[in-house]
């Protein structure tokens, strides 16, 4: 298939507008039409459902999609991998969540850099669903993340264990001696979907089903920001709220009749993988896997 073609299937996915896509990319509005006529040509099947109003994916075409990014990002990685060898002797591609990369794998990657100035490397933040797929597809060599993966050929091994802590600024005090789960509803909670699988589950439980929050965010360093400033609280992993609360600009609010569960990551890798050896010992000896 014609990687321009794809590009502008993508991105004519993304914009839901012919004209628009054709000025984005700088062709005319007919390169456009040709160039998705030729895709459902090829694929036998239609790919968008056309009106005078807007234009959307089909189901065959929402399926092709992930197919179209993933043929693209291949192509990516094997220019970038038959060029690569004109700069470092290897390279190490790292997939993670973007939770478990904020609280713990700054630190290890920057070890790994400072002591193997010859080995690129590459760190892709991602959904774990996300992650997985680029894995099984060899486009990353290690990921992190909040699902537990069992296939054969690959090895999931427990990471990280850390602890869920509902943080407010000291300005919100009402609630400072402990909450009770009824409670939960008169508060004005941050939510950040962290996808943290179970973890994530268990928030969303907390309130009724399409409950609608005030604010939410998708990365949660960006949230933090928001409850320094005396707006709200939120769940969030204890090894990113941690130094606020040791310098009290947070607080932790207790949880008075309900618990909440402990947030659990894990390092998945292909089988006898010797390109991973040396960051794989990095991870391990950081003390993260003794408490699991």
């Amino acid at each position: 298939m014609d990687t321009q073609n794809l590009q502008t299937f993508l991105l004519l996915s993304k914009l839901k507008n012919f004209s628009l896509t054709a000025e984005k990319l700088f062709i005319a509005q007919s390169t456009v039409t040709n160039r998705i006529a030729e895709l459902e040509k090829e694929t036998e099947k239609k790919l968008f459902i056309r009106n005078k109003k807007h234009i959307e994916l089909t189901p065959e075409g929402i399926v092709f999609k992930n197919y179209a990014k993933r043929i693209l990002e291949l192509e990516k990685i094997a220019i970038q991998e038959m060029n690569q060898s004109n700069f470092y002797k290897n390279e190490l591609r790292i997939g993670s969540a973007n939770t478990v990369y904020e609280c713990h794998l700054y630190s290890i990657i920057h070890s790994f850099i400072s002591s193997n100035k010859d080995i690129s490397v590459k760190v892709i933040l991602e959904h774990s669903h996300d992650l997985l797929q680029m894995l099984e597809d060899q486009l990353l060599d290690v990921v992190f993340s909040y699902i537990y993966y069992k296939k054969f050929g690959y090895q999931c091994i427990p990471f990280a264990l850390d602890e869920l802590l509902l943080v407010t600024s000291p300005k919100n005090s009402f609630f400072i001696d402990g909450i009770c789960k009824n409670d939960l509803l008169k508060i004005d909670y941050l939510m950040c979907d962290l996808a943290l699988k179970e973890t994530g589950q268990f928030i969303r439980s907390l309130f009724p089903s399409y409950y609608q929050f005030h604010f939410e965010i998708d990365n949660s360093t960006k949230l933090i920001q928001y409850l320094l400033d005396g707006i709200g609280y939120s769940f969030l992993p204890k090894s990113i709220v941690e130094p606020y609360i040791r310098s009290n600009s947070l607080i932790n609010i207790p949880l008075i009749d309900f618990d909440a569960p402990q947030i659990k990551s894990y390092i998945i890798f292909k089988t006898n993988n010797d390109n991973i050896k040396e960051f794989l010992s990095m991870c391990s000896s950081k003390q993260l896997l003794e408490d699991f």
